[in-house]
């Protein structure tokens, strides 16, 4: 990278930690740190909605779509758009109007006004466990991002970078420095790619008559998917807008209802078409780049289809254009990261550890700083240990969604939410699914004839070759638990007695 884009990257940098400083000299209370002191209006809250969900994960994850199967990859953001606007239909009124009386800071505390304290502590590891992984996801996406842009940067030396980067302002600033800069990351994201990224990719690659020769009309076609492959990002990306945390916070933060549906119906937008279009794009030119060797890097016989889009970028962009454009994916990828840290910190601080020390309110300010700086050097490490963004971010919402989902569908839609059944459900689904998941990324690496290989040869069998996440497996036992228990303990409490 030249030394102006250098300067260009360096000065976004700065920003954001002044952002994060600014609000480290403002926010005054816990409520200040975690839900913006409830003020925010529909457009940031829209927008930063839209920007943790899509972030860094997707617009990489978007761009191996696109280079992999073409304009079908698109259709996994349709389920964002499904997701969101449901959740302003059939959720966001019940949550506001709850959490406006209750005051609540995090999702778990639902699950403790439902059931008990019990069933909310386990909601809230789940909680801590899962935003932790995706935390790491986004760390690793701009990891590849800048280890592609900057000759001589390894991908474990930019996720050391790109973490520092991510927790210190996040730290300092809480989530009103979150949505705040979401807002300009993403209208930063959304100009880069409109104005340069995407028009001067297709200039570079020759425009539509080299991309119609070079692919195969399959990746043209939005019907170059599988339905087992659109059933699993379904299953796993709708219910994440039930369950989770970052979008629960930006509820509370909202200062009325109706500001918040109106959020949650511009997200939606925002995820399909506008988004879930310009990224697969970016990826089928980084395809037609690397099969015409238009660019050095497509003289490789493979290429992990994730850095295609980097590497267009750093290929096609001219000095200056590249700082500007490299900035704007940064931005999404720090706008995800940094709201997944407010998550996991929220949920340890207020659901874990608050549940058995008390603080004042300025010792919980500095504990949850401490927390989230913690948490945000746990996701660097895991990501240390990850090659696959769009894997470990599915991986990640799976794990919550098959722990959580039902037992929260449960207690908004149902008359006497049950919490022996709540708790069982959250146990069993989470594990199942973490489980089979460990067994087939681990199972065919073990010894032959161990027991682990043995269990995987027979889950491959049974389970894995029907092609379904094991998500759809953790959510199915979830069900079937609650209901077995809560029907059992209705029975138990209507028995009569005798004596």
């Amino acid at each position: 990278m030249h030394f102006i884009d250098l300067v260009i990257f360096a000065v976004y940098i700065l920003a954001m930690l002044a952002v994060g400083l600014y609000y480290f000299r403002n926010n005054k209370s816990s409520e200040d740190y975690y839900v913006g002191g409830r003020g925010m209006t529909k457009w940031h809250i829209g927008l930063s909605v839209v920007a943790t969900d899509v972030g860094g994960g997707f617009s990489i994850g978007l761009g191996g779509l696109g280079f992999a199967m073409g304009l079908s990859g698109s259709w996994m953001l349709f389920t964002g758009l499904i997701g969101a606007w449901l959740t302003a239909v059939v959720l966001v009124p019940r949550v506001y109007r709850l959490a406006s009386e209750k005051k609540f800071f995090t999702f778990p505390q639902i699950f403790e006004h439902f059931y008990d304290r019990k069933v909310a502590l386990l909601a809230g590891l789940i909680s801590v466990i899962g935003y932790l992984g995706f935390t790491s996801s986004q760390i690793l996406a701009g990891a590849k991002l800048a280890s592609a842009t900057f000759d001589g940067l390894s991908i474990d030396t930019a996720i050391v970078v790109m973490g520092i980067v991510a927790v210190v302002y996040t730290v300092m600033g809480g989530l009103k420095a979150v949505i705040y800069t979401d807002t300009v990351q993403w209208i930063l994201l959304m100009g880069g790619l409109i104005f340069i990224g995407i028009p001067m990719a297709y200039l570079a690659v020759g425009g539509w008559d080299a991309i119609k020769s070079t692919l195969d009309p399959a990746f043209l076609s939005m019907t170059n998917v599988g339905w087992k492959t659109l059933f699993n990002w379904a299953i796993t990306i709708i219910p994440i807008w039930f369950v989770g945390m970052t979008l629960y916070q930006r509820i509370y933060a909202c200062k009325s209802e109706t500001e918040a549906k109106k959020a949650w119906f511009i997200a939606g937008v925002f995820e399909f078409p506008i988004m879930a279009f310009m990224g697969v794009l970016l990826g089928l030119f980084a395809r037609v780049g690397f099969e015409n060797e238009v660019f050095a890097w497509a003289e490789a016989s493979q290429i992990d289809s994730e850095m295609g889009l980097p590497l267009l970028l750093k290929s096609v962009l001219p000095i200056g254009l590249t700082g500007l454009m490299m900035s704007a994916y940064f931005s999404a990828i720090l706008s995800t990261a940094d709201s997944c840290l407010m998550a996991a910190s929220g949920n340890f601080v207020t659901d874990l550890l608050g549940k058995v020390v008390q603080l004042s309110e300025r010792a919980e300010l500095r504990f949850s700083q401490i927390t989230t700086l913690l948490i945000g050097a746990a996701a660097v490490t895991i990501a240390l240990a990850m090659e696959n963004v769009l894997e470990l971010m599915l991986l990640s919402y799976a794990f919550m969604v098959s722990g959580l989902l039902v037992p929260v569908l449960m207690a908004w839609y149902t008359q006497k939410p049950n919490f022996n059944g709540a708790f069982a459900a959250m146990l069993a689904g989470g594990t199942l699914t973490a489980g089979l998941e460990l067994i087939k990324k681990f199972g065919p690496n073990s010894t032959s004839g161990s027991a682990l290989n043995n269990l995987y040869i027979f889950l491959n069998e049974k389970i894995f070759s029907i092609g379904l996440d094991a998500n759809m497996y953790g959510i199915a036992i979830s069900l079937i638990l609650y209901v077995l228990i809560a029907k059992l303990s209705n029975k138990q409490q209507h028995e009569p007695t005798y004596g």
